[in-house]
């Protein structure tokens, strides 16, 4: 029996080898379907989960090849292992399948013991990518995952016009100082947990984690119509989502938790920093600074969410905001034109 029993599709036009085949991986512990050609093996990829696939290459309609060639350029089906089964002989068909991007390639009649190896050995390399896969799906952002999965790493950043926002818990350290340890990571992980919500259903990548502060970025690395104001939305959506758990703590006899806001929208330079081995997707620029000085500000301007001029202007009418007055920020030479969102 297999050790981890895989879900198989064996693609075959010839109903004996197909039946054959099904026994013997039945036998060896996998859950085996069947497809008479390729149109058909298509359709139950894209309809359904599979671990493999063996796949014969002289069928009607749709052959082998032509199933290989529609893998590949399928982002969602290309990491799906396939071991070729075929009797079509010389060495051109065989690197021909491998160039299309088969695991491996036997000649029929296929030796029994010699699939079992191939198979398991192809079934390791894929729950391998898989666990790979689910660990970048954890711990990158979703833009950056997209990137990874299409292969568009490259070490350097590009300039594109974003929407960054700040938020941070007000008083944390001092917070964090009267609470156990234990209550203080539940405190941030429900923080995290609602604060990721309002970004990410808003568009938005979560940049950076730096304690209690986030850095996230709308725009990049994906582009984002309406960027500034998905932002504005996404800053309303974090302060009321905060103010429903400040009420629950309340009815627990906990402390209160406000945040404050800074959003702001230019130019930065985006893209991976590091080492092929080690790197992390990160935006630079007077922006990123920008939107840390106003989040800053939200506490002597007494407000929950406080945008610059470029962000107001590029939401228009969509967003009322309520004007602060020009205010040269620390770091700066030259006045900011800040806004408030009314009732926050």
């Amino acid at each position: 029996m297999a050790d981890l029993p895989g879900r198989v599709l064996v693609v075959d036009d010839n109903k004996v080898n197909r039946l054959l085949l099904v026994r013997t991986l039945e036998l060896q512990g996998h859950h085996v379907e069947s497809a008479e050609n390729g149109r058909l093996a298509l359709t139950r990829l894209n309809n359904d989960d599979f671990d493999l696939v063996l796949l014969d290459i002289e069928m009607p309609e749709v052959d082998g090849f032509e199933v290989l060639a529609e893998l590949k350029h399928d982002r969602a089906l290309r990491d799906i292992p396939v071991i070729v089964t075929s009797s079509l002989e010389g060495l051109d068909n065989v690197v021909r399948c491998l160039e299309l991007g088969a695991e491996d390639y036997l000649a029929k009649p296929v030796n029994p013991v010699l699939l079992r190896a191939r198979l398991d050995a192809s079934l390791e390399k894929k729950r391998l990518r898989d666990r790979q896969a689910e660990i970048v799906r954890r711990f990158a952002s979703p833009g950056v995952a997209e990137d990874l999965a299409r292969d568009e790493f490259v070490l350097g950043g590009r300039r594109v016009d974003v929407t960054v926002l700040f938020v941070d818990i007000r008083g944390f350290t001092t917070m964090s100082e009267q609470m156990r340890p234990e209550d203080t990571i539940d405190l941030l992980n429900d923080y995290y947990a609602l604060m990721f919500d309002a970004i990410t259903s808003n568009g938005g990548v979560v940049n950076q984690m730096m304690g209690d502060g986030l850095l996230a970025v709308f725009g990049a690395p994906q582009p984002l119509d309406e960027s500034a104001a998905c932002a504005v939305v996404a800053a309303q959506q974090m302060v009321d989502l905060m103010a429903l758990l400040s009420a629950g703590r309340a009815q627990a006899g906990d402390t209160a938790v406000r945040i404050g806001v800074g959003v702001a929208t230019g130019e930065v330079i985006a893209g991976y920093t590091g080492t092929r081995q080690r790197a992390t997707y990160t935006c630079i620029g007077d922006t990123v600074n920008l939107g840390a000085r106003l989040e800053a500000y939200t506490k002597e301007a007494g407000r929950s969410i406080v945008v610059d001029g470029a962000t107001a202007a590029a939401v228009g009418s969509a967003i009322r905001l309520d004007p602060l007055g020009s205010v040269v920020m620390r770091g700066k030479t030259t006045p900011t034109e800040l806004f408030a969102v009314p009732g926050y």
